[in-house]
């Protein structure tokens, strides 16, 4: 990621209004995202900004979800950032790159959670200032008029899966860092392992979470396998002896496949 902020691969979600909750995130996951938005009630949200002026968070560790820039909270909750050390912020219901000009100062992770948001990924990530995206399933659903994002057995609808690799895919094509999604079933460890797995093959940078208890879960599968780091280092070592595509182990070797295993051996050093 551009910038001072550094990505970990489990981000815990932390209600605005309840700031005591933040220290003990902050000793679980790699990172907290204090909000402002979504888990805070419309008649807390004053109290969730003096808190956050109060709590004047680690800005190395701690990013501050907004209110969606179409509303009114957003200019409060700028007037509050403004008062704190905060520098990345996470915007709701990114839509409209335009709207993000009030935070050219900040490192901006775009969420693309609506119909327009997911639709604008491209654009959006190719704001200056925007240092990351993130997508998320339940909006995205709702702004369509749907009621569910999963079908028959907790996996994802093709609607949304479409919109977790559109979002991937405009990160990457801006080399911007991209976070999945939060999966809202607490107590299903083994699915959210599964689609974190799938996430960090897939080129995801974190995943954001709900629960403390999600945390170790995250962590487990973004970390590559023993074996997997073993083979890595074993053929950039053999790499450096060859010129061009080259055979290892039966299978043969190019670039891309090399920096796969780059990749792996960077995600064995978190």
């Amino acid at each position: 990621m551009n910038g001072s902020f550094e990505l970990g691969p489990a981000l815990l979600f932390v209600p605005g209004d309840r700031p005591e909750r933040l220290a003990k995130a902050l000793e679980r996951a790699d990172a907290a995202i204090l909000d402002l938005e979504d888990a805070v009630a419309p008649d807390a949200k004053a109290a969730a900004r003096e808190a956050l002026i109060a709590a004047d968070p680690d800005p190395d560790r701690v990013v501050v979800r907004v209110n969606a820039p179409v509303t009114a909270d957003f200019v409060l909750d700028l007037a509050a950032l403004a008062q704190t050390r905060v520098r990345t912020v996470m915007v709701a219901k990114a839509e409209d790159p335009a709207s993000l000009d009030p935070l050219v100062s900040y490192e901006v992770i775009a969420l693309c959670e609506t119909a327009r948001g997911v639709v604008a990924a491209e654009q959006l990530a190719a704001c200056a200032q925007v240092v990351a995206l993130m997508w998320g399933a339940e909006d995205l659903v709702a702004s369509l008029g749907g009621t569910s994002s999963r079908g028959d057995g907790g996996r994802y609808r093709d609607v949304a899966r479409l919109a977790r690799a559109r979002v991937l895919l405009a990160a990457g094509a801006f080399g911007k860092r991209a976070i999945d999604a939060v999966h809202v079933d607490i107590a299903d460890l083994e699915g959210l392992s599964v689609e974190a797995r799938d996430a960090a093959a897939s080129g995801f940078a974190a995943t954001a979470c709900i629960h403390p208890g999600q945390v170790a879960a995250i962590r487990e599968a973004y970390a590559p396998r023993p074996e997997q780091v073993e083979w890595a280092r074993a053929v950039l070592a053999a790499a450096e002896g060859e010129r061009g595509v080259f055979r290892f182990e039966g299978r043969m070797i190019d670039e891309p496949i090399l920096r796969h295993a780059r990749s792996l051996v960077q995600r064995a050093r978190r």
